[in-house]
C-alpha cells in the first residue's frame, strides 16, 4: 500500500511539473507591430510611426506566474509614412541606424492578476544606451487559433521614455518634447 501511495504521489508531482513548465513562443513579425509617438515642435503635432521588421521571444509560465519578453527591432525599418522623415529618423541626428542597426527591449512579466501579467519590467537598449523602461500590458491572451493551427499568445503594451536619456536630443533646442510613447503589439506562436 505504501509503495502504491508513493508511486501515485510521484506521478502526481511529475504531472504537475509538466503543466507548470515555461512555454516558449516565437514572435510572429507579420502580426507584430512595434510603434511610437513623438512630439513635433513642442506640441504642434504628434508624429506616429512603426518599425516594419522585428523579432523575438516570449517565455510564459502560467502556473508560476512568471515569464520574459525579448523584442529586437531593426531601426532602419522605421516607417513614418513619409520617405523624407524615414531618412531623417535613420540619420545620425536621431536613430543613427548605420551605427546602431537594432534596438532591443528585454523584460520580465510582472504584476499578475490571476495568471495574467499586467506589466513588463525591463530594459530598452537604443542608440547604444541601455535604460530601465516599464511597459503597461493593456491586453494579454493566449489561445489556440484554429485558423493557423497554432498555440498563440498576443499582447498590447505601452510605456513612455525620455529619448534624451538615450543620447537622442535632436530638436530639443527647437522646443521638441523629449518623451516618446512606445507601443508594442505582438503575437507569438508556441515553439514545438
Amino acid at each position: 500500500m505504501k509503495k502504491s501511495v508513493f508511486a501515485f504521489a510521484a506521478a502526481s508531482l511529475i504531472t504537475v511539473g509538466a503543466f507548470a513548465a515555461p512555454v516558449t513562443y516565437k514572435i510572429d513579425p507579420a502580426h507584430s507591430y512595434p510603434a511610437f509617438e513623438a512630439d513635433h515642435f513642442g506640441g504642434l503635432s504628434i508624429w506616429r510611426g512603426k518599425f516594419n521588421r522585428s523579432s523575438g521571444t516570449v517565455v510564459y509560465d502560467k502556473e508560476a506566474r512568471s515569464g520574459t519578453v525579448e523584442v529586437t527591432i531593426e531601426t532602419k525599418s522605421i516607417d513614418m509614412g513619409l520617405d523624407a522623415m524615414n531618412e531623417h529618423a535613420t540619420s545620425p541626428d536621431l536613430l543613427d541606424a548605420a551605427k546602431y542597426p537594432t534596438a532591443t527591449f528585454k523584460g520580465k512579466l510582472a504584476k499578475f492578476q490571476g495568471d495574467t501579467p499586467t506589466e513588463v519590467q525591463g530594459e530598452l537598449t537604443l542608440h547604444g544606451v541601455t535604460k530601465p523602461v516599464t511597459l503597461k500590458i493593456n491586453s494579454f491572451l493566449c489561445k489556440y487559433i484554429e485558423f493557423t493551427k497554432k498555440d498563440t499568445c498576443g499582447a498590447d503594451a505601452s510605456g513612455t521614455f525620455n529619448r534624451e536619456a538615450f543620447g537622442i536630443a535632436y530638436g530639443k533646442d527647437l522646443g521638441f518634447k523629449m518623451d516618446i510613447t512606445l507601443r508594442i503589439s505582438v503575437e507569438a506562436n508556441k515553439v514545438n
